[in-house]
């Protein structure tokens, strides 16, 4: 297991939850697998009151689900899940956007590319974490542009949830040049102090991503307005 931060944890238990998470996010960990304490604490290498901890916050994340008399489990995917997840990061991600669009500096705008330029490089070269990380730090960056205390916290718990989808099913989720080419329109338009632009790019973006994970587990598109290609 890899933690997901090229920052090293500070604590055992911030360890304990990176390493988890990676597994999680990645599949190491399958859906429904159930956490136990002792076994997790003897592959982290560590006592089990900091796995014990880890848990909790992937469970805050929405990564894990406690399920009674049983303990934790990693938490399984599903179209209620997944439109649950995206009908939230729609309502806060666009707001967030709005009011990035609205403060956005040259240092942002420098910064986002930047980040697209990361995660170019990343999956041209077949690294996927980094690839994962750069993508994360291009949208939870315009996202600390806002300006707002409470929308980036509430949004991160939603991205890391759905982060689980688009993973599992990357490769039916677009090309990376469709990827960038929207990525692009977002900063474009946050560049140009456009909060509606913004919102709409950022809402399509979202959308035709929901819609092709949707169809990736077997449904129908979630949402209208930006049909899955079939």
């Amino acid at each position: 297991m890899a933690t997901t931060d090229r920052r090293r944890p500070r604590t055992l238990a911030e360890r304990a939850l990176a390493d988890l998470q990676e597994a999680i996010l990645h599949g190491e960990i399958a859906p429904g697998t159930p956490l136990r304490l002792e076994k997790l604490a003897r592959t982290l290498e560590m006592s089990p009151m900091p796995v014990r901890e880890a848990v909790r916050q992937l469970e805050a994340l929405g990564l894990a689900e406690h399920v009674p008399h049983r303990g934790a489990r990693v938490s399984r995917l599903s179209v209620d899940d997944l439109r649950d997840t995206y009908e939230a990061r729609l309502a806060l991600e666009t707001l967030a956007v709005r009011r990035a669009a609205a403060r956005f500096t040259e240092e942002d705008a420098a910064a986002a590319h930047r980040r697209i330029d990361e995660h170019v490089r990343a999956y041209r070269a077949g690294d996927l974490r980094a690839g994962r990380e750069a993508h994360a730090a291009f949208h939870l960056g315009l996202y600390d542009a806002s300006g707002s205390r409470w929308l980036p916290r509430l949004i991160r718990p939603l991205w890391e949830n759905s982060e689980r989808y688009r993973i599992a099913s990357l490769h039916a989720s677009g090309s990376l040049q469709r990827r960038t080419r929207e990525h692009q329109r977002i900063v474009e338009a946050c560049a140009a102090h456009d909060a509606d632009a913004a919102d709409e790019a950022l809402r399509s973006h979202l959308v035709l991503t929901a819609n092709l994970v949707a169809r990736w587990l077997g449904e129908d598109d979630l949402f209208p307005g930006e049909a899955a290609p079939g």
